[in-house]
């Protein structure tokens, strides 16, 4: 006498082939899918909320503040995780890894592409603006320099930084973070240079906003990363030994935000790299 299942002809009843495994292993094993749904479901959350501010659904600001939500979320797919996998063991459970190690790999993945962002967060100054040239930076003429350029400069309570106005906080701030960002000799002419700064700014899919080469003036806007944020970008070339080089000097400022996360110092070194390949420290 068994327990199986019989069909009305009294044949044994047989698995519908044609009904997807799915549900069945997700019944199965449903702690694994539970931690592969939130590892699958942060990355693609940061994909929306990115996305969304992208496009315009809604503004950078909100989309922003959820990032540290969505990493919580993956965080919590990896510990229960390791909780389940050490917890099977103890037990002598055989670890179902198909759901588990979705999620595993889609969290691990997620932190890991965010990973940079979060050590430049921890390492870097709070600032977004960079240049190469502390004591004169390249001015915006076409563009116009953010209202709040010098809001918000950490360092105010800092006694290494006592007495010190925002700009003067700023400047020690991107010393020490950006020591090697720096003017530069290039040992072409100036208009030679700024034609050639064109080309570059037009490869990179900036959106030019004034050229002027016999000024040595280029301005130019970076609109980057999924959440669609934009940096304004100036490029300057003064003459230098009787016309024949010319001292370049960059400067990057993000539209929005505080913290640059590395980026804006990023473009700058990047630009400068691929705008002469042998570049010469100018003497300050």
């Amino acid at each position: 006498m068994t327990d199986e299942k019989q069909n009305t002809d009294g044949t044994p009843r047989t698995a519908d082939p044609t009904k997807p495994p799915r549900l069945a292993s997700l019944r199965r094993d449903p702690r694994g899918a539970l931690i592969a749904l939130l590892g699958v479901a942060a990355p693609l959350a940061y994909l929306v909320a990115a996305g969304g501010s992208g496009i315009g659904l809604w503004g950078w600001q909100p989309a922003v503040a959820a990032v540290p939500w969505i990493v919580l979320v993956a965080v919590i797919a990896l510990l229960l995780a390791i909780a389940l996998i050490v917890l099977n063991r103890r037990k002598g459970l055989k670890t179902r890894w198909p759901l588990l190690g979705l999620g595993i790999v889609a969290s691990l993945g997620f932190l890991a592409y965010l990973a940079p962002y979060g050590s430049a967060m921890l390492t870097l100054p709070a600032i977004h603006d960079i240049t190469t040239n502390l004591a004169d930076p390249p001015q915006f003429t076409a563009l116009s320099l953010r209202d709040d350029n010098w809001d918000k400069i950490p360092g105010a309570d800092d006694s290494d930084m006592a007495g010190m106005n925002p700009r003067q906080r700023w400047a020690t701030l991107h010393q020490d973070a950006y020591p090697d960002i720096r003017s530069v000799r290039i040992d072409q002419p100036v208009a030679v240079v700024i034609e050639k700064a064109k080309r570059l700014a037009e490869d990179r899919g900036w959106d030019i906003a004034n050229v002027d080469a016999a000024a040595g003036n280029l301005e130019a806007t970076d609109t980057y990363s999924l959440f669609g944020f934009k940096a304004d970008i100036v490029i300057r070339a003064r003459a230098a030994e009787n016309g024949a080089a010319s001292i370049i000097d960059v400067r990057s400022v993000s539209r929005a935000g505080v913290h640059d996360l590395g980026i804006n110092g990023k473009r700058v070194r990047d630009f400068l790299s691929d705008l002469s390949g042998t570049t010469t420290t100018a003497s300050q």
